[in-house]
């Protein structure tokens, strides 16, 4: 974890790596077609000419939606300790950084918004995210003013608290465009984070939560500004991540909002785009350099999607870009998630490579 003083990004994806060739490798890898190296075998080191500076780089590792409300969060204030992100903390934390979407408040009061949902997790929840290993969550979605400015306020006191970077939302509009920033495995990285989804079945408007001049509210997903806002992040970074709260709930394939968004963000100079809010794995685009996972589903979810199926987006980033990605197949387990093996995990490799193919089919 580190200070909110120290964030930083910018970049140009290069050399991706192949959905396909992945899907093909950990497919074979799972039918056990890769086989371990003998217990006895031993390597042995070839002295060689002193090794001049590694070019830096980073793993970082990207989830979907995670909501610690409802019964994720009666369970937290039981057992503070008994995370639901038991089991892929491990996972989770071996990465250099690891980012998701906060589909929730986190607090202990404030008044329901006028919506079907509202979500607000207790504080414990900031502790479980610190210790599963997140360093930012993203708060540019429907769900952050929930329960109202003072409540968003209370998380972004927890979320610091606990370490956690979190873009998307603030006490007035330049807090909530300012990019989250920091230095890791050598890189300067800066993240910022956008919503913009549609009008919800019962009336309610998440426009109506952008913030606007003094006014605290979320950034709301615009080409034109996510553009700006890129560019001017990284004239002092080495790389810029953008999250992106956007799509129809439910749908496996992309509207035209998601797209041209994040076919902005990577057009100003973004190298990664991860994508949430429609619940489910959509596909992920090689674009002009960069990369986009449109949807990485729910990590973290009760109710109506308990039996979601997930992954986490792990890549490898240089100072060019994205040096190369794979797919973590997860399952959600009474809305908590668990690594998936066998032929679940296939099935949730093939479905992403189906789905990457429609969305590489989109755009020339």
């Amino acid at each position: 974890m580190t200070s909110l003083a120290r964030y930083e990004i910018e970049s140009t994806v290069r050399h991706p790596f192949p959905i396909a060739l992945a899907l093909l490798l950990v497919c074979a890898a799972l039918a056990g077609g890769m086989a371990p190296a003998s217990a006895g075998a031993r390597a042995t080191a070839v002295p060689g000419p002193p090794a001049e500076s590694a070019a830096p780089e980073l793993t970082l590792a990207a989830v979907g939606d995670m909501m610690l409300a409802r019964s994720i969060g009666a369970a937290l204030r039981r057992a503070p300790d008994a995370s639901p992100f038991d089991g892929v903390a491990q996972t989770l934390r071996a990465a250099d950084l690891t980012v998701g979407n906060l589909e929730c408040a986190v607090g202990s009061a404030g008044t329901p918004a006028r919506k079907a949902y509202t979500f607000l997790a207790p504080p414990a929840a900031a502790a479980a995210l610190a210790d599963a290993g997140f360093d930012l969550v993203s708060l540019a979605n429907n769900h952050s003013l929930d329960f109202g400015t003072d409540a968003l306020s209370e998380t972004a006191r927890l979320l610091d608290q606990a370490g956690i970077l979190h873009p998307g939302a603030g006490a007035d509009e330049a807090a909530a465009h300012r990019p989250a920033r920091l230095t890791a495995g050598g890189l300067r990285l800066a993240f910022l984070a956008y919503v913009n989804v549609p009008v919800e079945r019962g009336g309610f408007s998440t426009a109506s939560w952008r913030a606007r001049g003094d006014r605290a509210g979320v950034a709301w997903a615009e080409p034109q500004r996510i553009a700006d806002d890129v560019a001017a992040a990284r004239a002092d970074a080495d790389l810029v991540i953008v999250l992106l709260h956007s799509g129809y709930e439910g749908q496996q394939t992309t509207n035209a909002a998601q797209r041209a968004s994040a076919h902005a963000a990577i057009d100003a100079g973004a190298a990664l785009v991860i994508g949430a809010h429609p619940h489910v794995l959509q596909g992920a685009e090689r674009y002009h350099g960069g990369l986009i996972a449109y949807s990485l589903g729910n990590f973290v979810f009760d109710g109506l999607y308990k039996r979601s199926e997930t992954a986490i987006l792990k890549v490898t980033l240089s100072r060019d870009g994205v040096r190369s990605f794979e797919w973590l197949p997860v399952a959600l387990r009474d809305g908590r998630p668990q690594l998936a093996s066998g032929a679940q995990a296939s099935a949730i490799l093939k479905r992403i490579a189906r789905l990457s193919a429609i969305e590489n089919r989109r755009t020339p």
